[in-house]
């Protein structure tokens, strides 16, 4: 009998789609859980499960209900993995526990923790979206970063170098978490703001898995852009890591303090920290795969998709022996240089014409509507790059990049009547 995974996903998410196929191609049976449309007859043709992401006890309800117990779970994303924990958890299957899960969508319980465990924590709090913003500002240490406590992906994360900027930060943020996307799904998180001194230091991440809460490493990425402020858009991503060994291992070692604090014990994490004279700061920690396209850069054993070892993993296979191939690779997630209506581009045939680079895809739709960060959460498209060294790979990336054109309409204003 071939395998069956339950795959909790957003139904337009980039990985969504890549995942199930992958997962069909090595012979498994999908159970597809997204947060479609309920009221429609199985609009993306995929069979899947209605669910709630902000709902978790109902998703759960839902999927304690299948014909049969699927052999594993996986989430795709920061919002499934709340209902993917209590689903694991009433299946009896193995994941993150659901209560580690919800620490790590939650920017202010995850430092809690971290400062509990002794790790390196800036100073922080969190403020209501109701308080006056005068006196929020008034507990601030200079520069501070001020970002909501369950979004992701940079957005609404803001450098403030004064009170002034304190004060137009605030009200920006509090402008995006009054938006009807973030607000229809009621979650406490939202009603705060995290104010936290601003961290030095240049940037990494760590993409792994964990099992019986010891963490197995599969990658370690430079971000090799200075990401300083006011605003923290990632853009490239590059491994091997350039760092030192020393610095390298106490990445990995905070990592695992950090698996070890939350209570993450079984499935992927994606860990994102800064290094700097004092050691090793984590910024974030998700129980969920790096995002986007983004998976693309790596391959292990045998020419495996990060998708693949993920879902293998999910149903039992055992991943103590896995390599990553030996040559060094990167992406880039193409930034959005202006917010407006995306018309068309122009330049892929030479962007991809770069040597070691593998592929430029354009994700944008015309006619779809864009903004920058912080209020932005997505990009343009995606640049991948394999190189004999890491210098290489950025190099490529950087060069594909300036080959592309990007045609971006102004928004005009709705007319009042």
């Amino acid at each position: 009998m071939p395998r069956k995974i339950l795959i909790v996903a957003a139904t337009t998410g980039y990985q969504t789609r890549i995942f199930e196929e992958t997962a069909k191609q090595i012979g498994f049976e999908v159970v597809m859980a997204t947060d479609r449309c309920r009221h429609l007859e199985d609009p993306w043709q995929d069979g899947a499960l209605p669910v709630r992401f902000h709902q978790p006890d109902a998703g759960v309800e839902t999927l304690s209900h299948l014909d049969a117990r699927p052999d594993g779970i996986l989430a795709i994303g920061d919002k499934p993995t709340v209902l993917a924990a209590a689903t694991a958890e009433q299946l009896g299957l193995p994941f993150h526990p659901r209560e580690a899960v919800e620490a790590c969508r939650n920017k202010f319980l995850a430092r809690e923790r971290f400062l509990a465990a002794g790790l390196n924590v800036p100073y922080y709090y969190r403020v209501s979206l109701d308080m006056e913003v005068g006196e929020a500002a008034r507990c601030a240490r200079f520069p501070c970063v001020l970002k909501p406590l369950g979004l992701s992906g940079s957005r609404g994360v803001i450098r403030a170098e004064d009170e002034f900027d304190f004060i137009q930060a605030f009200e920006r943020i509090r402008s995006i978490l009054e938006q009807r996307d973030i607000v229809r799904l009621d979650e406490e998180q939202d009603r705060y703001i995290q104010v936290e001194s601003y961290i030095p230091g240049r940037e990494y991440a760590i993409e792994g898995l964990v099992a019986g809460g010891q963490l197995r490493v599969l990658a370690v990425f430079d971000k090799p852009d200075e990401l300083e402020g006011p605003y923290f858009e990632e853009t490239i991503y590059v491994t091997p890591s350039r760092a030192s060994a020393e610095i390298q291992a106490d990445l990995i070692q905070t990592t695992q303090r950090a698996v070890t604090a939350l209570g993450l014990t079984h499935g992927p994490v994606h860990a994102e920290m800064r290094h700097n004279a004092e050691g090793t700061w984590m910024l974030e920690m998700a129980a969920r795969p790096i995002g986007g396209l983004c998976a693309r850069s790596l391959r292990f054993d045998g020419g495996k998709s990060l998708e693949e070892v993920l879902l293998r993993f999910a149903v039992g296979d055992d991943a103590g022996s896995l390599r990553r191939e030996p040559c060094a690779s990167g992406v880039m997630m193409i930034p959005i240089p202006k917010s407006g209506i995306f018309d068309s581009y122009s330049g892929l045939e030479e962007a991809a014409a770069v040597p070691s680079i593998e592929d430029v895809i354009v994700t944008a739709k015309k006619g779809q509507k864009l903004q920058q960060l912080p209020e932005g959460s997505s990009y343009l498209g995606f640049i991948f790059a394999r190189a004999n060294s890491p210098a290489e790979v950025e190099a490529a990336l950087r060069d594909s990049h300036s080959r592309l054109r990007f045609q971006i309409m102004t928004e005009l204003p709705s007319a009042r009547i």
